[in-house]
């Protein structure tokens, strides 16, 4: 056991018999790991929900014994996916491309290209949440010197939401840690805001609108603009109907998020996996409703890492994908 596993803790763990129609499909599995971890985030985001319902699923359709990993999200899952320390991650975008141009700050100067594209999940929306008792309605409502929790040191939120802040004039005191807890000291008025990036609904937001009354801060179309001038981030609405809060769509910006697998695991092992998780979307829907992004048609948001071969093989046969053979991994052995 690595030193880095030995900081992460293992949840959700599950053996269970493969359903005879996997078992007949994928026979040949001399060359197929007996376990696997997915690479998550921390307790109380959606990462660690959705990570860790698509791990107990392959498990179960597989046969194999496999489980979500708390982790400090998705630069640390590039790392451990690269190192082989996890078999499969999940991670935005952009914490992909720094991590793929050597800037991830789990290793600087480590260029991490043996992490894979396996498949596409969903936009990770940036969205703010305050207690209503706090009176801030408006990102120009926030004051100057506000606590503002921006999530696990590393992850998605913590790497741009700052910048994102800074970019709108705000002016803050940065505070880290898990959403859960982040969420509670929100209620113990220990923070003003939080500044989350992360599928929705947030299991953390979830469970702050049944506590207590908060205000879901949406962007304005200025600000909107501005952010998606300076940073690798798309238009996003937030239904009306994620959150019991929420009475109109709410205006955001997004980023791709996409499973990861370790490029050098076989093909026949990731595509078995692939298949899974993309062959049947109610049933990822019903882990997290995140998922109804997860489509065989959005594997074309992927325009920064390397296909693993497995992966792109279902692509390719299932859902008539193009991808280039330049962006396919192969194998320098």
């Amino acid at each position: 056991m690595t030193s880095m596993q030995k900081c992460l803790g293992l949840v959700g763990v599950v053996t269970i018999s493969a359903t005879a129609a996997f078992a007949d499909a994928h026979a040949d599995r001399s060359d197929w790991p007996s376990s696997f971890t997915v690479a998550t985030a921390s307790q109380g985001g959606t990462y660690f929900a959705y990570g860790s319902g698509w791990a107990n699923l392959v498990a179960d359709e597989l046969g194999l014994s496999g489980g979500g990993e708390v982790t400090g999200g998705p630069m640390q899952n590039m790392a451990l996916v690269h190192a082989g320390d996890a078999q499969f991650g999940m991670t935005t975008m952009g914490p992909a491309a720094e991590s793929l141009q050597g800037t991830n700050p789990i290793a600087p100067g480590l260029m991490m290209t043996s992490s894979c594209a396996m498949f596409p999940m969903y936009q990770t929306p940036f969205s703010v949440t305050a207690l209503s008792s706090s009176g801030i309605t408006s990102i120009a409502d926030i004051p100057d010197g506000a606590r503002i929790g921006f999530g696990p040191a590393g992850s998605t939120s913590d790497t741009y939401f700052p910048r994102m802040m800074e970019e709108l004039g705000v002016n803050f005191e940065r505070r880290n840690g898990g959403w859960s807890d982040l969420g509670g000291q929100l209620q113990d008025g220990l923070l003003d805001v939080i500044a989350f990036a992360a599928g929705v609904p947030v299991p953390a937001v979830s469970q702050l609108e049944v506590q207590t009354d908060v205000n879901i801060i949406e962007f304005t179309e200025e600000e909107q603009a501005t952010i998606m001038e300076a940073f690798p981030v798309s238009e996003f609405m937030i239904a009306a109907d994620t959150y019991t809060t929420l009475e109109a769509d709410a205006r955001s910006v997004s980023m791709w998020n996409f499973a990861i697998t370790n490029c050098d695991l076989p093909a026949s092992f990731v595509e078995a996996v692939v298949d899974v998780v993309m062959s049947d979307n109610e049933r990822m829907v019903n882990i997290h409703r995140a998922a109804r992004s997860t489509l065989p048609e959005n594997w074309d948001k992927n325009q920064v890492l390397m296909w693993h071969p497995g992966a792109a093989k279902w692509f390719m046969e299932n859902a008539g994908a193009e991808i280039p053979d330049d962006m396919i991994y192969k194998s320098d052995m």
